[in-house]
């Protein structure tokens, strides 16, 4: 082992997760309306296999070759039925790791060219979009509710080899889940988390 050619292996290396992450990125939409910036939302497709009928940001899985934020363009493009062209990504915001194995990144971009009467969202995907003023979130504190996850024992994992068996205390974890009640949505999960998130990044501003 020559501990010079690891230091030069590690030198630019970015971490990344020791487990298999499945890749997402998403976009918050701002747009101006009436001199106000509000924020686009999707309600999704009843017939979507993942989360029909609830509300999201558009987003999805990461293609090979592309970067977090490619992504989220594309997806845009894609869902919202609008060009490159009517996007600018104003920034990064902090990303999400999920207990189910997701690593989701979260951008912030502004629409223009369009309006949200006129999309035409892509009717396999999306049932409808709605937008929120962002001053609704900075005057609204979502609920928070945890939910407990707990190991599920299973008849392949070899309790033989840990200590204390079936008995070995595994770690609990508890997730906060957000709830947004606006007008006739709910707006929860991660989608409520990201834009408490954001809500937070513009409050410090």
């Amino acid at each position: 082992m020559d501990i010079n050619t690891i230091k030069e292996r590690l030198k630019d290396r970015l971490p990344r997760s020791m487990e298999p992450m499945a890749k997402f990125a998403v976009l918050i939409p701002l747009i101006e309306k009436d001199g106000t910036w509000e924020i686009i939302f999707e309600m999704r497709s009843k017939d979507m296999d993942s989360q029909p009928g609830e509300v999201s940001f558009p987003g999805g899985r990461m293609e090979d070759g592309e970067t977090y934020r490619q992504t989220a363009i594309r997806e845009t493009v894609e869902e919202l039925n609008i060009g490159e062209e009517n996007i600018d990504i104003i920034g990064e915001l902090d990303y999400l790791v999920s207990y189910a194995n997701m690593e989701i990144h979260c951008f912030l971009g502004t629409i223009s060219g369009v309006t949200v009467d006129n999309m035409v969202p892509n009717p396999s995907e999306v049932d409808h979009l709605f937008t929120v003023p962002v001053e609704y979130f900075l005057k609204v504190e979502p609920k928070g509710y945890y939910l407990d996850l707990k190991t599920m024992y299973n008849d392949e994992f070899p309790y033989n080899l840990i200590p204390n068996g079936k008995d070995y205390r595994f770690r609990k974890s508890r997730r906060k889940i957000y709830f947004y009640e606006y007008n006739e949505y709910i707006i929860w999960g991660y989608t409520a988390t990201m834009a408490k998130h954001l809500t937070e990044l513009l409050k410090d501003l």
